[in-house]
């Protein structure tokens, strides 16, 4: 029996035997021997850190905590302006530290993100990030917003420490009046210096560091200056100008407010960033028409002529005679335009301000004696210190009295005003007892402490205003003024639809052993408007270069420029009698 060939079997299916590596114990053995690998990294990471270069990077911390300030324990109250713009104010910032060693990131990354967002250039900070593995210095000054987007991206290895920081958002505008706060915390300069004690917070036992929260004014008070930032930044901006007009060393303009003395600018050229205080010149600091002295010239003869008419010695519509030229001994006394005009012979009291008559002034004190002269000058405040709110004021400095009495030849050139030198501040005191009606108001900056609502709390003491003139004597001296400026060396000052009393002034410079050399310093005294005084503007410019430069021509159109931005600012109306 044939049979057929049977199929081939098939086996059944069987899965293949699983491997060693899948096996639980495998797992937990490589686990385990991975673990051990990092832990032996860390350590001999660790073991570096502290033996190798653990004293390296301990005095790189220390300096590094030395080196960023922290939060003082007391902060200082805002400053403002008359219109409540802040001048000088506490703010936070933050220096942020980078330690490469604890970078969650690749340092290419931490360099590419930390660049953009601090506007470095991203080579340099990983360069950086690749030389030193911990104590970076990336930035200092960051402001708070800057520093919360920089936290909310989250990088490891980033230390962000925050120092309180004096902030003056006017930058130069404000320095001569304001000074400044050094990195220690100190005031040096200005206001901040001379009110210290009404500026800064009594606040003991305060944990460090600060939050930015507990910075802000504490008590909603903040000190108010009589300064209008507004026409501060016309009369900073005019006077700069002039300065680099004629190549002058230095100059400046105040403008006060003569019913009571509050200064509404006061500008100073040059001057500094007290931000940056640190890059500015030593003498800068120096606010000169403070802490300076100079013979005023002709500005002062208005004053003198005020003197004679108290006295009685002359009348407004009295003569005298100019023969253009005197001699006292070796001394010669001239009108400075001699040269080319000559005497003018017998000329009223105006003509002798009109035309700045040395020699007619000279005449007109002759009258009055020398003690008396001497006396008078003592009233009127000249060797006593205005009162004004800023450290480091000068006081005038007049001969002896003997020496003033018992020379003919001191008392003459007083007449014109030189041989005595006063600050800029107090002939604009002067100049304000003239347009007041015999005053003499004390200058000042400061309104006081206000509160949220704008009301004082505080506010400075000052002697009460001292009648010097009679106000016939001043309404007749303006009258003078007036002329000075409708038609005489004051013409360059004149303003279409106002009166505007004035006075030029170019006077010779004394060098350090008394005598005068080629160098000047030319003014204007500006009392605006002439039939209601009440704005005092003065110019000072020192040494301009160019042979015409003079009051007339330098400091007068300098006053117009900014009496134009003051009487539109504070509502003065057009003079009735006016052209």
């Amino acid at each position: 029996m044939v049979t057929q060939p049977s199929s081939p079997e098939r086996r059944p299916f069987s899965r293949r035997r699983p491997r060693h590596t899948s096996s639980p114990r495998f797992r937990l053995v490589t686990v385990w021997a991975f673990m051990v690998l990092v832990m032996f990294g860390l350590s001999a990471r660790l073991a570096r850190l502290q033996l190798v270069v653990g004293d390296q990077l301990k005095l790189q911390a220390e300096q590094q905590r030395q080196n960023v300030p922290q939060v003082p324990r007391a902060s200082r109250r805002p400053i403002v302006d008359r219109q409540g713009n802040v001048l000088a104010v506490d703010r936070i910032v933050y220096t942020i530290y980078a330690h490469p060693m604890l970078f969650s990131r690749s340092r290419q990354e931490m360099a590419e993100t930390l660049g953009s967002a601090l506007g470095q250039p991203q080579d340099t900070l990983l360069q950086r990030f690749q030389e030193q593995e911990t104590g970076i210095q990336v930035a200092v000054d960051v402001s708070e917003e800057l520093t919360k987007r920089i936290r909310d991206l989250r990088l490891d290895g980033l230390e962000l420490l925050p120092s309180q920081q004096r902030f003056y958002p006017q930058q130069t505008l404000m320095s001569q009046l304001v000074g400044y706060i050094n990195l220690e915390g100190q005031p040096q300069a200005g206001l901040e210096y001379m009110l210290q004690d009404r500026l800064l917070y009594k606040l003991d036992n305060v944990p460090l560091p600060h939050t930015p929260k507990q910075l802000p004014n504490r008590d909603g008070l903040r000190l108010q200056l009589t300064v209008d930032s507004r026409l501060q930044r016309i009369a900073q901006r005019n006077l700069e100008a002039t300065v680099r007009q004629y190549g002058a060393k230095r100059g400046a303009l105040i403008v006060m407010d003569s019913r009571n003395g509050a200064v509404l600018s006061l500008a100073v050229t040059p001057t500094y960033d007290p931000n940056r205080y640190y890059e500015a010149n030593v003498a800068q600091f120096r606010n000169w028409v403070i802490s300076d002295l100079y013979e005023p010239g002709s500005t002062f003869k208005p004053i003198n002529v005020a003197i004679a008419l108290e006295e009685g010695l002359i009348a407004p519509g009295d003569y005298v005679y100019d023969e253009g030229r005197l001699q006292y001994d070796r001394w010669t006394i001239q009108n400075v335009d001699y040269q080319a005009v000559g005497g003018r012979g017998s000329i009223t009291i105006t003509d002798v301000l009109r035309h700045s008559s040395n020699v007619g002034m000279v005449h007109i004190m002759e009258r009055l004696k020398r003690s008396t002269y001497y006396d008078w000058l003592a009233q009127l405040g000249l060797g006593n210190a205005t009162g004004i709110e800023l450290p480091a004021e000068a006081t005038a400095q007049l001969k002896s009295r003997s020496q003033f009495v018992n020379s003919e030849v001191e008392a003459a050139t007083t007449s014109f005003g030189q041989g005595f030198s006063l600050n800029p501040m107090q002939l604009v005191q002067l100049h304000a007892a003239l347009a007041n009606g015999g005053e003499l108001v004390t200058p000042h900056l400061v309104r006081g402490l206000i509160d949220q609502e704008g009301n004082p709390t505080w506010q400075p003491q000052r002697p009460p205003a001292k009648q010097v003139f009679s106000k016939d004597t001043t309404q007749a001296v303006l009258q003078m003024m007036e002329a000075v400026v409708e038609s005489g060396s004051g013409k360059t000052a004149r303003i279409a639809n106002y009166r505007l009393a004035g006075k030029t002034g170019t006077a010779q410079k004394a060098n350090e052993y008394g005598e005068y050399g080629d160098g000047r310093i030319v003014s204007f005294v500006g009392i605006v408007p002439g039939e209601n005084p009440r704005y005092v503007v003065l110019a000072v410019i020192d040494e301009p270069l160019g042979e015409d430069a003079y009051g007339s021509t330098v400091t007068a159109p300098l006053v117009k420029s900014v009496v134009e931005s003051l009487v539109v600012m504070a509502g003065v109306p057009p003079s009735r009698h006016a052209e």
